[in-house]
This record gives C-alpha cells, structure tokens and sequence, in this order.
C-alpha cells in the first residue's frame, strides 16, 4: 500500500487531500506507472483549467522523502508526495 499525498494543484485537480493506493494488486511498479494510472483514472476535477494528468506534468516527486524520477520502483515505498511549483516563499 502507498498512500498518496497531493499538494496545491494537485489537491484541487484530485478533489481530496491523501487517498492509498495498493500498487501491487493494481500492477504498478514504478513512479511512472502510478502516475499514468492515476491522471488517466481521475479526471472529474480541475486545477485552473488543468486535469490532473496535466498537473503531473508540472509535479515534483518524492518518494518517502527523497526526490523520485519516473522510473523509481515502488516496492517498499509507502508514501508519495506529489507537489507542484509553489508561488511564493
């Protein structure tokens, strides 16, 4: 199981704040795989006109911390971060 955690824009384009998703029932084995699954699976909400799939786009990734590209595997990993650019300081 990897719980989610969605930042700024990508909190409004998904609608919510966290959700789990267990990667390996699911078939995702990388950082890649859940992010095509998630922007292609949750399309109801917007962020300033953007769907979520577009927001990732802009996304940094951590992976239990640690910055994450997309082909970092997920086994062991609990938690992600998804966070887009932050205006400000």
């Amino acid at each position: 199981m990897v719980d989610i955690h969605y930042f700024a824009a990508a909190r409004a384009a998904r609608g919510r704040s966290t959700e789990t998703v267990d990667a390996g029932a699911n078939g995702l084995v990388t950082l890649a795989d859940l992010v095509e699954t998630l922007g292609r699976e949750h399309t109801e909400h917007r962020a300033a006109g953007l769907s979520l799939a577009e927001v990732f786009g802009r996304c940094t990734f951590l992976a239990d911390g640690r910055r994450a590209e997309p082909s970092a595997p997920l086994a062991n990993v609990e938690r992600i971060d998804i966070m887009p650019p932050f205006a400000g300081g």
